[in-house]
């Protein structure tokens, strides 16, 4: 099944409601879909034929459970292995220079509707001058950008992936593994423990979307209180690369760049997790935080992790968008 079929599956799988292509065309752009609706009717068309989709005159289509099987089916061999896939790709393909801050960093991007966008920034003020991002920058479009679609009646949030420092670390020869994405303990204010974990390697969706719809996070709780549950992640570095390691991250806390919340000992388990022989494990704060505070605040987000390549002179100081926005 091409992407496509699969994306307007997946929206009428989360409906329940009977839905027209109308719809299905603007919804189809928070997957990177654009179609016309005449586009969309075909292609509803080869759904309906396939029993995957059944018609409702003209109001529009719902999900069949044979649909329901087959989108089950398709995801899963859609994204085996994806997620690691795509890191390591990004964080090849990034050409962001920490030094001179100048070049493509990787983003998490997600999608808001504009009547919720002043209350969204609201939610996600102190997460901006907690440690528990990656960045003090963001992006904000309104409308399409060169490789962004902004669909109709939303707003769309750029935030800086935790993925970017394996991007940083590679132009410096270092290698990074990335583990586990996790949702981490917080015990007055000290990283505590992962609650739980799910291994980048062979995984079908991002672990940290995961653990957002799963309601797992208590990030204000743990900003307000220094106790809580924030999004993580485990990675390893080579022993003999330590030492260059924290030289850089010097340099990106210098830049208004942070993540790394810890640093484990050489060939010692970091948070009971161990590490592979002669390595180091660091943990990672997840470059999602801000978003799942604005899903503590109930309010809906659209949100593809690890999504894009995007200008780091772009981006803006969430200070500057918060009072823009006022």
């Amino acid at each position: 099944m091409n992407r496509t079929l699969l994306s307007i599956l997946k929206i009428l799988s989360k409906e329940n409601k009977i839905i027209g292509s109308k719809e299905i065309a603007k919804k189809l752009k928070m997957y990177g879909v654009n179609l016309s609706e005449r586009t969309v009717r075909y292609h509803l068309k080869i759904l309906d034929e396939r029993g995957l989709t059944k018609v409702y005159g003209k109001e529009g289509r719902r999900i069949t459970e044979r649909g329901r099987k087959e989108l089950e089916t398709a995801s899963t061999v859609e994204k085996v292995g994806f997620i690691i896939n795509k890191i390591e790709t990004l964080s090849y393909l990034s050409d962001f220079d920490i030094n001179a801050m100048k070049g493509r960093l990787i983003l998490n991007i997600t999608y808001i509707h504009k009547n919720k966008f002043r209350k969204a920034l609201k939610a996600m003020e102190n997460v901006f001058t907690s440690p528990y991002v990656m960045s003090d920058r963001i992006l904000v479009l309104e409308k399409d950008s060169e490789n962004i679609l902004v669909p109709e009646d939303h707003v769309c949030i750029g935030t800086v992936c935790s993925v970017t420092l394996n991007a940083i670390l590679l132009k410096h020869g270092i290698p990074i593994i990335s583990r586990f994405g996790g949702v981490l303990e917080i015990r007055e204010g000290e990283s505590y423990r992962f609650g739980a974990l799910i291994s980048y390697d062979g995984t079908s969706l991002d672990p940290l979307e995961i653990f957002i719809r799963g309601k797992m996070t208590d990030v204000l709780g743990t900003i307000k209180n220094g106790f809580g549950r924030v999004l993580a992640s485990f990675r390893e570095v080579p022993i003999v690369c330590l030492d260059k390691v924290k030289e850089i991250y010097s340099i990106m806390q210098k830049r208004g760049f942070q993540g790394i919340m810890m640093f484990g000992e050489p060939n010692q388990p970091l948070l009971d997790i161990p590490v592979g022989m002669d390595r180091v494990g660091i943990i990672v704060v997840g470059g999602l935080n801000p978003i799942a505070a604005i899903e503590e605040n109930n309010i809906q987000t659209y949100t593809t992790a690890i999504s894009v390549l995007y200008d780091c002179r772009e981006l803006v100081v969430f200070e500057e968008v918060l009072e823009k926005f006022k």
